[in-house]
Protein backbone atom coordinates (compact mmCIF):
# COMPACT_ATOMS: atom_id res chain seq x y z
CA UNK A 1 0.00 0.00 0.00
CA UNK A 2 1.38 3.39 -0.86
CA UNK A 3 1.63 6.39 0.88
CA UNK A 4 -0.39 9.32 0.48
CA UNK A 5 2.99 10.97 -0.54
CA UNK A 6 3.74 8.57 -3.13
CA UNK A 7 0.01 8.49 -4.21
CA UNK A 8 0.41 12.94 -4.62
CA UNK A 9 4.12 12.51 -6.48
CA UNK A 10 2.36 9.92 -9.12
CA UNK A 11 -0.42 12.02 -9.76
CA UNK A 12 1.85 15.29 -10.16
CA UNK A 13 3.68 12.53 -12.95
CA UNK A 14 0.96 12.04 -14.81
CA UNK A 15 -0.03 15.72 -15.08
CA UNK A 16 3.47 16.69 -16.15
CA UNK A 17 3.38 14.25 -18.58
CA UNK A 18 0.13 14.82 -19.52
CA UNK A 19 1.34 18.79 -19.93
CA UNK A 20 4.11 17.54 -21.83
CA UNK A 21 1.65 16.06 -23.94
CA UNK A 22 -0.75 19.20 -24.43
CA UNK A 23 2.50 21.29 -25.20
CA UNK A 24 3.46 18.66 -28.19
CA UNK A 25 -0.20 18.96 -29.63
CA UNK A 26 -0.39 22.75 -29.03
CA UNK A 27 2.52 23.40 -30.95
CA UNK A 28 1.60 21.17 -33.82
CA UNK A 29 -1.59 23.10 -33.81
CA UNK A 30 0.30 26.71 -34.02
CA UNK A 31 2.00 25.27 -37.04
CA UNK A 32 -0.72 24.41 -38.54
CA UNK A 33 -2.94 27.63 -38.30
CA UNK A 34 0.66 29.16 -39.17
CA UNK A 35 0.18 26.72 -42.67
CA UNK A 36 -3.59 27.75 -42.77
CA UNK A 37 -2.74 31.36 -42.48
CA UNK A 38 -0.05 31.10 -45.43
CA UNK A 39 -2.52 29.54 -47.67
CA UNK A 40 -5.48 32.16 -47.45
CA UNK A 41 -3.04 34.12 -47.68
CA UNK A 42 -1.91 33.45 -50.76
CA UNK A 43 -5.22 32.22 -52.12
CA UNK A 44 -6.38 36.05 -51.14
CA UNK A 45 -3.17 37.25 -53.56
CA UNK A 46 -4.26 35.32 -56.38
CA UNK A 47 -8.15 36.29 -55.61
CA UNK A 48 -6.58 40.15 -56.00
CA UNK A 49 -4.68 38.92 -59.35
CA UNK A 50 -7.69 37.32 -60.70
CA UNK A 51 -10.12 40.52 -59.86
CA UNK A 52 -7.13 42.95 -61.30
CA UNK A 53 -7.21 40.41 -64.54
CA UNK A 54 -10.82 40.68 -64.79
CA UNK A 55 -11.14 44.43 -64.36
CA UNK A 56 -8.02 45.43 -67.15
CA UNK A 57 -10.22 44.87 -70.32
CA UNK A 58 -13.40 46.08 -68.61
CA UNK A 59 -11.52 49.05 -68.31
CA UNK A 60 -10.16 49.31 -71.47
CA UNK A 61 -13.44 48.67 -73.26
CA UNK A 62 -15.23 51.22 -71.38
CA UNK A 63 -13.09 54.13 -72.60
CA UNK A 64 -12.54 52.44 -76.19
CA UNK A 65 -16.60 52.30 -76.42
CA UNK A 66 -16.56 55.97 -75.64
CA UNK A 67 -13.99 57.04 -78.22
CA UNK A 68 -11.02 57.80 -76.10
CA UNK A 69 -7.65 56.06 -76.99
CA UNK A 70 -5.99 53.90 -74.63
CA UNK A 71 -2.01 53.55 -74.83
CA UNK A 72 -1.16 51.76 -71.70
CA UNK A 73 -2.90 49.62 -69.55
CA UNK A 74 -0.02 48.83 -66.76
CA UNK A 75 -0.96 46.61 -63.77
CA UNK A 76 1.01 45.94 -60.12
CA UNK A 77 2.80 49.71 -61.01
CA UNK A 78 5.41 49.72 -57.88
CA UNK A 79 7.41 53.04 -57.48
CA UNK A 80 10.15 53.59 -54.67
CA UNK A 81 12.15 57.15 -54.88
CA UNK A 82 14.32 57.69 -51.82
CA UNK A 83 11.60 56.96 -48.78
CA UNK A 84 9.02 56.85 -50.55
CA UNK A 85 6.93 54.62 -52.49
CA UNK A 86 3.67 53.43 -53.89
CA UNK A 87 1.61 50.65 -55.78
CA UNK A 88 -0.93 51.05 -58.04
CA UNK A 89 -3.44 48.11 -59.00
CA UNK A 90 -3.90 48.98 -62.76
CA UNK A 91 -3.33 51.98 -64.56
CA UNK A 92 -4.94 53.05 -67.44
CA UNK A 93 -3.20 55.78 -69.60
CA UNK A 94 -3.61 57.69 -73.22
CA UNK A 95 -1.62 61.17 -73.91
CA UNK A 96 -3.24 63.37 -71.50
CA UNK A 97 -5.11 61.40 -68.62
CA UNK A 98 -3.91 59.01 -66.06
CA UNK A 99 -6.53 56.94 -64.31
CA UNK A 100 -4.89 54.64 -61.63
CA UNK A 101 -7.45 52.00 -60.63
CA UNK A 102 -7.69 50.50 -57.20
CA UNK A 103 -9.04 46.48 -57.36
CA UNK A 104 -10.16 44.74 -54.44
CA UNK A 105 -12.77 41.61 -53.76
CA UNK A 106 -14.23 43.87 -50.74
CA UNK A 107 -13.68 47.42 -51.19
CA UNK A 108 -13.77 49.48 -47.83
CA UNK A 109 -13.75 53.45 -47.46
CA UNK A 110 -10.50 52.98 -45.78
CA UNK A 111 -9.19 51.39 -48.97
CA UNK A 112 -10.79 53.80 -50.71
CA UNK A 113 -8.60 56.69 -48.54
CA UNK A 114 -5.48 55.26 -48.84
CA UNK A 115 -6.33 55.03 -53.07
CA UNK A 116 -6.83 59.01 -52.52
CA UNK A 117 -3.46 59.32 -51.05
CA UNK A 118 -1.58 57.05 -53.42
CA UNK A 119 -3.11 59.26 -56.26
CA UNK A 120 -1.65 62.28 -54.94
CA UNK A 121 2.16 61.20 -54.99
CA UNK A 122 1.37 59.99 -58.68
CA UNK A 123 2.50 63.13 -60.26
CA UNK A 124 5.66 63.44 -58.03
CA UNK A 125 6.64 59.38 -57.89
CA UNK A 126 6.54 58.95 -61.64
CA UNK A 127 7.40 62.22 -63.08
CA UNK A 128 6.74 60.39 -66.46
CA UNK A 129 2.73 61.46 -65.54
CA UNK A 130 3.62 64.97 -64.47
CA UNK A 131 1.66 66.92 -67.39
CA UNK A 132 -1.30 64.05 -67.37
CA UNK A 133 -4.65 64.51 -65.68
CA UNK A 134 -4.26 61.76 -62.66
CA UNK A 135 -8.06 60.32 -61.28
CA UNK A 136 -9.10 57.47 -59.46
CA UNK A 137 -11.34 54.38 -59.66
CA UNK A 138 -12.49 52.18 -57.28
CA UNK A 139 -13.26 48.53 -58.06
CA UNK A 140 -14.96 46.02 -55.75
CA UNK A 141 -17.62 44.95 -53.72
CA UNK A 142 -18.43 46.98 -50.86
CA UNK A 143 -20.09 45.78 -47.41
CA UNK A 144 -23.59 47.28 -47.99
CA UNK A 145 -22.72 50.64 -45.92
CA UNK A 146 -24.94 53.23 -47.76
CA UNK A 147 -22.31 55.61 -46.47
CA UNK A 148 -19.92 53.53 -48.16
CA UNK A 149 -21.65 53.06 -51.64
CA UNK A 150 -21.87 56.11 -52.46
CA UNK A 151 -18.11 56.73 -51.41
CA UNK A 152 -17.73 54.05 -53.90
CA UNK A 153 -19.81 55.90 -56.84
CA UNK A 154 -17.88 58.87 -56.50
CA UNK A 155 -14.90 56.79 -56.98
CA UNK A 156 -15.98 55.08 -59.78
CA UNK A 157 -17.80 58.66 -60.93
CA UNK A 158 -14.31 60.09 -61.60
CA UNK A 159 -13.98 57.35 -64.42
CA UNK A 160 -17.84 56.97 -65.82
CA UNK A 161 -17.39 61.04 -66.05
CA UNK A 162 -13.91 61.05 -67.49
CA UNK A 163 -15.12 58.40 -69.91
CA UNK A 164 -17.76 61.22 -71.18
CA UNK A 165 -15.16 64.35 -71.10
CA UNK A 166 -16.51 65.86 -68.06
CA UNK A 167 -14.89 66.54 -64.95
CA UNK A 168 -16.21 65.44 -61.71
CA UNK A 169 -14.85 66.20 -58.32
CA UNK A 170 -10.59 67.50 -58.03
CA UNK A 171 -8.99 65.34 -60.82
CA UNK A 172 -5.39 66.93 -59.87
Amino acid sequence: MSTPAEEIWAILREVAESQKDTDRRFKKTELKIKEVTANIGRLGNRLGEFIEEAVRPAAVRLFRERGIEIHEVQQNVSVQRGDEGLEVDLMVVNDFDLVAVECKSNLKQQDIDEHLSRLSKIKRLLPKYANSRVMGHGRGRGDGDPRQRGALRLQQGFVCDWAKRRTFGNPQ
